[in-house]
Parts: C-alpha cells; structure tokens; sequence
C-alpha cells in the first residue's frame, strides 16, 4: 500500500523528526517505538538497543473500524507510544487511529527512510596525528567513515555515494579541498561514493589488489599499493594492504594514529571470510585474515587507534563518542587475536550472521558490472551491515 492510498486520520497526530528521536535515544529517555511495518523487514532491520521498547505490529491490522484486539493489546496505553513506519504514511494513519483511542502518540516523519539519511560526524580526540580527524556515523546501517583535513586539503575515506554532496558540503564549511576520496575494499553493504567524488573533481582511490575481482573502471581512478603514500597538509595516509575480509582489503594509517581498517578489524569483532568467495572460500579467507591481522594490525603499537567501516549494537563508543579502541586495548578484550591460527578459523567460521541484504548487487554496482541511479541504490544498501562475525563469541562475552 502506497502512504498517499492511507486514509487521512481524524486525529491531529504530532509528529517527530528522525534526527529528535535519536537525540532521544542517545540521551538514555525511555522510548517506545510501534514499527507497523510488515513483521519480515522488521525482522530484516528496526530501530533498538539502549532503552527502546520495540514493537511490531503491521499496519494491516488497524484498517478495519473494527480492530484485532491482540493486535491493540500490544500497543501500551499507559505513556507515550511513537509509530514508524517505512516512508511515513502507515504510521500517521496508525498513530492518528490510535489518537482517536485515547492513546498517546506520535509518528516519526519520513519513517525508516528518513532514519537512514541521518549522517552524523564526531571528533576523534584520541587522533594525535597532524591535523584534525572526524568520523562519520550512520546509526541505520552501522556505517563509518573517516574525513581527514589538515592545511587547506581533507581526504574522506570509505565514503557513500548516498551522502556525496554531504563531503563536499563539509569541506566547503570547513574552508578546505576534498582532495582524496579512498576505499578501503569493494563493499558489500553500501554503495561507494568515490566514483561520484571523483566525477565532482576529487581524486578518486581504490586498492590496487582490489582490481583482478573485475573493477571496470580502474582506469578512470588512482590505486593504491601496499605502502603508497597520500599527503593531506602535513599528515600522511598510507596504505596497508591487509587482506582476508576480500582480497582486496587495504586498510589505511592515517598519519601514524589511527588504522582505517575497512571491514579487516572493528573495536567489537574481526570480519566475516565468505562474502567474496562464498563458503567454499571462507576457510583460506580466513587465515588470510588471521595472518594480516598478526602481521600487518597487531604489529603497530598499542596506542595505534582502530577505526572500522562499520559498528553494530554490540559496539561500545569510546569516551569521545567514537567508533575507536586503542589496538593494546582490542587486545587485552577480544579473545580472537591471542588466538593460533586453527582456533581462529574455526571460531569465525562458526557462526555467522545472514549476509548483508543485497548484497550480490551492491557488490555488482561497486565493481561497476551494474548501473543503479540513487535512488535504487539508496534502496539496496537499507538495512544492517553484516559485514562482521558473531560479536559475542569473538569478544569472548
């Protein structure tokens, strides 16, 4: 059912922006969130953690005058309930059918659409390189990025193609030249936006590892080698060839502090083996993730910062606010890196989570083998990452 096909409540419905809720949601308040999508994409991805009370039930439910008592017996009626659903028009009509009850409601404008347009950017105060480093922060997917700037020039480092004008606006406001736009692999989550920044007269880069999958337009792009090096002012990025989540994977130490590390490492687990050759080609991906790890990460010293692409709901921020952790830190907590090489293997192949949706085509569109216009690849990438394994065996919970 389209929103515009939703009748129009009587009820006047309030209605709360994506962005407030969150505040909400960060700052600890007691939110509870009726998801009246139908229950297979709220299984698929929906808002929680922290101290939400989610809720599903379909919006199918309240289009009879007469509604399914089960149904209205999991909407609580004893403090404020906000309805959401995939684009806004099922959950004004749901909350104003719920005002009309007595119920106190509001609605979340834009629905998980618009959740997953909120792109948020914080400072890495445990950065001790030159200049200043800021991560970008997508709560609907557990995206991160990274925007170095230092002497008039910025480098943005895994960036989205959803959020390109964003870059290029945050470096105008900051009086700097987005010169540099790297990936770190070709993802499977999200569509990569180097390929516009790089048609927007930024240099685009990509590992250099990364072109025998079948990159179509290595051409067009700078590529990175293992130990090449890109100047940003002072600073340095340089680039680190650690392979095992692709073969491509190349993680890149921004001016000696902190390690970029794509999908190789996050502070809560280590990445997933299967998303490039499947199955059949997890267990030699992943002792090829246990040797850069050990060879390449664990090498740098303990005060090095770990900076992912990605973080999930087990991820805990650092003081900062930060998807960071000092690699002395990752290892004193999470069992996989004292781990042989045997142990490791068998414990990340043992238990992953589904792959990312779609991800087949967004790998397609990342290699270039398939055109998507921005919208359908706004659509493909909604959704949680998956791009890690289990958090909780790996952490050792």
């Amino acid at each position: 059912m389209n929103p515009e096909d939703f009748p129009t409540p009587d009820a006047d419905v309030e209605t709360i922006e994506p962005n407030a809720l969150k505040d909400r949601i960060d700052a600890g308040e007691d939110v509870t969130l009726l998801d009246a999508r139908m229950s297979s994409e709220y299984e698929e991805w929906h808002i929680d953690g922290g101290s939400v009370d989610s809720i599903n039930v379909p919006y199918f439910h309240f289009l009879e005058d007469e509604i399914d008592p089960d149904a209205l017996g999991q909407v609580p009626d004893d403090r404020e309930v906000t309805v959401i659903c995939a684009k806004g028009g099922a959950s004004e009509f749901v909350a104003g059918t719920l005002a009309d009850r007595g119920y106190d409601v509001r609605h979340v404008a834009g629905g998980m659409n618009a959740w997953a347009r909120i792109y948020e950017t914080v400072e890495v105060e445990g950065y001790d390189g030159a200049g200043t480093l800021l991560q970008y922060q997508r709560p609907s997917s557990g995206c991160l990025g990274y925007l170095l700037y230092d002497g008039g020039e910025a480098a943005v480092i895994d960036p989205l193609r959803a959020f390109t004008d964003r870059y290029l606006a945050d470096a105008n406001d900051l009086g700097v030249e987005l010169t540099y736009a790297l990936d770190t692999h070709i993802h499977a989550d999200h569509v990569s936006g180097v390929r516009d920044l790089d048609a927007a007269d930024v240099e685009g880069v990509i590992p250099e590892a990364a072109v025998d999958r079948g990159v179509t337009y290595a051409e067009e792009l700078t590529t990175a080698a293992d130990g090449d090096v890109f100047a940003v002012g002072d600073a340095e990025i340089e680039a680190v060839h650690t392979p095992g989540h692709t073969t491509g994977m190349t993680s890149y130490l921004v001016d000696g502090s902190l390690l970029a590390t794509g999908d190789g490492l996050f502070i809560e687990s280590v990445a997933r083996p299967d998303l490039e050759e499947g199955d059949d080609g997890a267990p030699d991906a992943a002792r090829l993730l246990h040797e850069s790890l050990h060879e390449r990460v664990l090498t740098l010293p303990d005060d090095t910062l770990i900076g992912g692409a990605h973080f999930s709901d087990a991820a805990e921020p650092a003081a900062d606010g930060t998807y960071t952790a000092p690699i002395g830190e990752l290892k004193r907590r999470m069992d996989a890196l004292s781990m042989d090489e045997d142990a490791f293997v068998e414990l990340v192949l043992s238990d992953m989570p589904p792959r990312p949706a779609n991800y087949e085509d967004i790998i397609a569109a990342n290699l270039g083998r398939e055109d998507v216009d921005d919208e359908e690849a706004f659509t493909l990438e909604l959704g949680p990452n998956n791009c890690a394994a289990s958090q909780g065996s790996l952490a050792g919970d």
